[in-house]
């Protein structure tokens, strides 16, 4: 029987401790170090909640693996960190939202996917590498909006401020989509190479 969107949740992952044989597979154990948290906070940075998916799906994938995995995320939305989804649709010349309005969204879809990843893992020193953040149908914009690759830098922007090079620096694409689901400008999807512990 599929659950509802609303009483599913994504568990955290459960990693194998090296130090004990009653590990819980309920949260992450792993060792602490801190440096990207620390970083953020130096920037100002605050993580929104970690989101939860919105239908029948995971917030994340990963693979058995040996000691570095890949980590498929799901897309995530424009949501800020008082739980309202930014809304619209990319086009100023039609009505619709600007650039510097799309790239705010965009940069809130990486906070989402950074809050993701701190809640499967516990640790963003665990990412070894941001191998692509992924644009599908990701720009919810009209027909004579093409700066969608401008939009896209507000996600961009927000990985490489956090992870810098070489962590950071991903492979991308935008493209342009006449809808998204719950009419987000952005949706924002990532694969990340972890570190298991």
């Amino acid at each position: 029987m599929i659950r509802s969107a609303a009483t599913r949740l994504a568990r955290p992952l459960a990693v194998a401790s090296s130090s004990s044989a009653t590990s819980s597979s309920s949260a992450p154990l792993l060792r602490r170090s801190i440096h990207i948290e620390k970083k953020m906070e130096r920037l100002g940075i605050e993580l929104p909640a970690a989101p939860l998916p919105k239908a029948n799906y995971n917030i994340v994938c990963l693979p058995p693996g040996g000691e570095t995995t890949t980590m498929y995320v799901s897309g995530h939305l424009p949501i800020k960190a008082d739980g309202t989804l930014i809304t619209g649709t990319l086009g100023p010349d039609r009505g619709g939202m600007t650039v510097e309005e799309g790239y705010d969204a965009a940069r809130h879809c990486a906070l989402n996917i950074l809050a993701t990843l701190k809640s499967q893992l516990g640790d963003l020193d665990r990412v070894e590498q941001v191998v692509k953040v992924r644009v599908f149908g990701i720009v919810n914009s009209h027909t004579s909006f093409h700066q969608q690759h401008l939009v896209m830098d507000g996600c961009s922007d927000l990985i490489m401020q956090v992870f810098d090079k070489p962590v950071g620096y991903h492979a991308r694409s935008a493209i342009g989509t006449n809808t998204l689901p719950l009419n987000a400008p952005v949706e924002v999807e990532a694969i990340v190479t972890i570190r298991r512990e």
